[in-house]
């Protein structure tokens, strides 16, 4: 058995134009591990391609990938699996040029899938964007290099797609938090307020039938909102774990208390030097701490103790995150010019119990609706 990948690959030029097929097949030492997780990945992704994106064969399909980590690799695997009709580009031995040419020829209702141990850059794209406004359906896998170990287990696991969980669980939380006229996060000694209405809950379940763009970053699994005013917003929340400044997940060894007043974080306890800085960051940037987002992560492969070190993975986690700073791009508020906020960061609540209204949605680690 090989010790290090055996790489075959094709080139191939397609009607004289400038579309390039790149097949890369790989064997790691550890194959059967690696061979166990891509059928696990097939599993998932299928369902996915199926349920949530509803793609077949009269759809055209371009994976573009990388092999620089092992989840990657075990990605393309299971993709090229999936979609055995699939272009398939490596990202790291193709031209910019060519891999922007080979996707501008897709058409509303293709498929782009990008795989990416750290995070496709083509000039001055934002690539994801840019493929929204040709039309087509986008999966998008950044930032797989930060996942080691049984942390791969762990993301594979939060690519399985139940369809009713996601899309009836979801919806009704959806429903109870647009009707809501108060709200409480019980943090287990700790009880954050939010004494007035939410704005309307937006859904990343899978479910784009009244989106306008289909598909985003995979895994999946959060509905999220926020206070309509933000000042409705005070008590105190306890924090386990929170994004540092390296986007990564940091978990103090001791919870971290907020004390919130007029929807900003105006004091701490039991902080750690880390925590101070990155509130330091966002006062110098943006003037205050405010408490924005409200996120429900439903993804049950993610919990206190499934954690995933890449701080945008990890949102979808079952429970509470809250989003500190003054950016959130998807509700405007009156006294936040959009674009004036330079920071998002999301901490991860101690959860007890979520209420809504007068009705308890979460308790025992599980959203009850």
């Amino acid at each position: 058995m090989p010790t290090q990948s055996q790489l075959i690959e094709t080139t191939a030029d397609i009607s004289n134009s400038n579309h390039f097929i790149f097949m890369k097949q790989t064997m790691p030492a550890n194959s059967i591990r690696f061979e166990s997780r891509v059928t696990t990945s097939h599993l998932h992704l299928n369902n996915v391609l199926e349920h949530a994106f509803k793609h077949t064969d009269e759809h055209k399909a371009v994976l573009v990938y990388d092999e620089q980590c092992e989840l990657a690799c075990i990605l393309s695997a299971a993709y090229r699996q999936c979609l055995p009709n699939a272009l398939c580009i490596d990202f790291d031995s193709t031209a910019p040029a060519d891999i922007l040419q080979t996707l501008a020829t897709l058409q509303s209702g293709d498929l782009a899938v990008l795989v990416q141990s750290t995070n496709f850059r083509l000039e001055a794209y934002r690539l994801r964007v840019e493929l929204f406004k040709q039309g087509l359906k986008v999966i998008e896998h950044p930032h797989l290099g930060r996942m080691e170990g049984d942390e791969i287990d762990y993301y594979i696991d939060a690519l399985a797609y139940d369809p009713h969980y996601y899309r009836v669980v979801g919806r009704k939380l959806k429903e109870k938090i647009d009707m809501a006229s108060h709200g409480v996060i019980d943090s287990d000694g700790a009880e954050l307020i939010f004494s007035g209405q939410f704005e309307s809950a937006k859904l990343n379940v899978g479910d784009y039938s009244d989106m306008k763009n289909i598909g985003g970053q995979f895994p999946i699994g959060e509905v999220f909102t926020e206070s309509v005013n933000l000042e409705d917003v005070y008590g105190k929340v306890r924090v386990f774990v929170f994004g540092d400044t390296t986007f990564s997940i940091n978990k103090p060894e001791k919870p971290i208390t907020l004390i919130v007043e007029k929807g900003q974080v105006i004091g701490t306890e039991d902080s750690t030097p880390e925590f101070d800085q990155v509130l330091a960051n966002i006062r110098a940037d943006d003037g205050v701490v405010w408490v924005r987002e409200v996120g429900l992560g439903m993804n049950r492969a993610f919990s206190k103790d499934r954690t995933v070190r890449d701080i945008g993975t990890y949102e979808r986690m079952c429970g509470i995150h809250l989003s500190l700073g003054s950016k959130h791009g998807s509700y405007a508020k009156p006294h936040i010019k959009r674009g004036e906020g330079r920071h998002h960061v999301d901490v991860f609540a101690v959860t007890k119990s979520v209420r809504f209204g007068d009705e308890e949605v979460y308790s025992n680690g599980q959203w009850r609706v």
